[in-house]
């Protein structure tokens, strides 16, 4: 059976690079790619269904390993002819008056959302995103989320005081593989020639090579010889 590499990620998250990367290094082992929602994600690393998973921190890591690769600005979603677009970034005092939808999938760790909650919360970020367009409220997500979910007739602008969210690598504490090893080296940008946390052979310790004696040893000794020889012919 042909070696595989599983690799899931979570919704704006973007593989296509690491993806890349893995071709070019690795032309024999396919790298499968398979989105999975935020929730699920690392279930779906720790029941063995994907080998690695792109997520969302923070998040359950019982029995998991998870590099965080880098953290994402977080946005407020508006329609593009509310007040707020006319803003550069805004805070979450700026959406004290507002509806705030907060969607059962957020990936956001609130303490408390900003603004004024809905009547019912959006069953996903893609229902939230509908209702911002239909004037129900605005909507803080990951910036990722907001490309994701673009639409002409809306907009986002950062939030300076609102959590971030960190997407990290993560995969099984007992499944650490040379395949795993790879991947781990191709999103930390190792190079091809990198043998960082890899074990390497121990070299042979090199012969050195027979020293002969200095030249001005060899020269007094030359000389002693000649005068030997001279010595020698007078008697």
């Amino acid at each position: 059976m042909t070696a595989s590499f599983r690799l899931g990620y979570v919704p704006g998250a973007t593989p296509a690079k690491w993806a890349r990367i893995w071709a070019e290094r690795q032309p024999g082992v396919p790298l499968h790619l398979r989105s999975v929602s935020a929730a699920e994600a690392a279930g779906h690393v720790r029941d063995g269904e994907v080998d690695a998973v792109l997520l969302r921190l923070p998040t359950d890591r019982t029995g998991l390993h998870a590099i965080p690769l880098y953290t994402e600005t977080t946005v407020v979603v508006v329609p593009k002819d509310h007040v707020i677009a006319a803003a550069d970034e805004v805070s979450s005092e700026d959406l004290a008056g507002e509806v705030v939808l907060h969607p059962l999938d957020d990936t956001l760790d609130w303490t408390q959302p900003p603004g004024r909650p809905a009547h019912e919360r959006p069953a996903s970020t893609a229902d939230a995103i509908e209702l911002v367009a239909a004037g129900v409220g605005l909507l803080v997500v990951p910036q990722s989320l907001a490309r994701l979910h673009h639409r002409r007739d809306l907009t986002y602008r950062p939030v300076t005081d609102a959590p971030q969210s960190r997407v990290a690598l993560s995969w099984r504490e007992d499944e650490t593989t040379d395949l795993m090893e790879e991947f781990i080296g191709i999103v930390r940008g190792r190079t091809v020639n990198s043998t960082r946390g890899r074990q390497q052979p121990q070299s042979q310790p090199k012969q050195q090579p027979k020293r002969g004696k200095p030249a001005a040893v060899k020269g007094a000794a030359r000389r002693g010889a000649a005068k030997g020889s001279r010595r020698g012919r007078r008697s």
